[in-house]
């Protein structure tokens, strides 16, 4: 259900169709039914399984400190990096790009704070949270 989820940006639709599918899952594991009127924090409990969403951020948070440590000219540095060449988007209410998930978060230095490693880890569990919140 996660393949691939440190490309996505996290929109509150997508993190909220998400955790429908997760206690859909939840539901189905325990064999319970909508109709028994059992409480998701009730059932959170019972499971132990983590929330997708927190996960799914901090999969994103440990990509993107390792797309900022690369060194040499790879793609995934370059397409991350890389503006349009006009500079203009299409008009009406634009895609959320990748970048722009981090860059909300921790401003447009997010790259010289992530080059050290151990600082960038420390900071993650507050910032996930908070980046959560905003999706």
């Amino acid at each position: 259900m996660t393949y691939g989820c440190q490309t996505w940006s996290m929109t509150k639709a997508v993190g909220q169709k998400l955790r429908v599918a997760q206690r859909a899952m939840e539901r189905k594991m325990l064999g319970l039914k909508l109709t028994d009127k059992i409480s998701c924090k009730e059932i959170r409990n019972k499971t132990q399984v983590s929330d997708i969403a927190q996960y799914i951020a901090k999969q994103k948070w440990k990509s993107a400190g390792h797309v900022a440590r690369l060194q040499d000219n790879r793609w995934t540095l370059r397409v991350t990096e890389w503006q349009p060449r006009n500079g203009k988007r299409s008009r009406g209410r634009q895609a959320r790009r990748w970048r722009e998930d981090i860059v909300r978060t921790m401003g447009n230095t997010w790259t010289r704070e992530a080059k050290d490693k151990e600082e960038w880890r420390r900071g993650a569990e507050g910032l996930i949270l908070q980046w959560m919140d905003g999706a």
